[in-house]
């Protein structure tokens, strides 16, 4: 007899991508030049989750390289270091709640010398379209507690986001009711989570203006 799938793990065969945190790899020495980190929740119960689609772009970076996150001693994240074009890249899942993902990316940037302008961040965005990506520097955070926390710890606004759409709840339905139910997996995220995953990699070999022109007319 099979097994029963949860409906993240159904998600995940849809999707081809991970929603949990696999086995462990090996650390080697870390000395990034750049930082991305993927906004979400851990935990499989927000795994499926519109919050957490910055955690799947996360995935599919780290799927192209082939590579695994691993727990790092003394931070509240997890990491895998990747090299582009002779750039060292630190990919970052937080291990704490969304609310506080700031507290894993500044330690980080103190400790390596990563100045806010080479820390990308992918996460969701109620103000654009499902499934449209758009890449900036700086701005508001619009509401986004992910955000907050980033801004706040790193006590600037100044670094590269890359945005999500989720759009807008439908009338009547609170906001952190829609961001942490799960996606539908014909809504167009598919593409725009890879999508975003490409726009990050870009901003580390290319800049920002490349990026955005690449990127914005997809």
């Amino acid at each position: 007899m099979s097994a029963v799938l949860s409906f993240s793990d159904l998600i995940a065969r849809l999707r081809g991508r991970r929603t949990g945190s696999p086995a462990t790899a090996p650390l080697p020495e870390l000395d990034p030049d750049w930082l991305i980190i993927g906004l979400g929740n851990p935990g499989a119960k927000y795994a499926p989750t519109r919050h957490n689609v910055g955690y799947m772009a996360l995935d599919d970076l780290l799927a192209a390289e082939g590579t695994l996150l691993s727990p790092l001693p003394g931070s509240k994240a997890e990491v895998a270091q990747v090299e582009w074009e002779g750039q060292k890249v630190l990919l970052l899942r937080s291990t704490t709640f969304m609310n506080h993902s700031g507290q894993a990316i500044a330690p980080l940037c103190g400790k390596y010398g990563i100045a806010a302008d080479h820390v990308v961040v992918i996460h969701d965005e109620l103000d654009l379209p499902t499934g449209k990506v758009r890449v900036k520097l700086g701005g508001n955070e619009n509401g986004h507690n992910g955000l907050k926390s980033t801004t706040a710890e790193l006590d600037t606004r100044e670094y590269l986001r890359v945005r999500i759409g989720i759009s807008r709840p439908p009338q009547g339905m609170p906001v952190p009711d829609y961001v942490l139910s799960p996606i539908d997996p014909d809504a167009g995220l598919d593409t725009a989570i890879s999508t975003a995953a490409d726009a990050a990699r870009l901003l580390v070999t290319q800049g920002l203006p490349r990026a955005q022109n690449t990127i914005h007319a997809r």
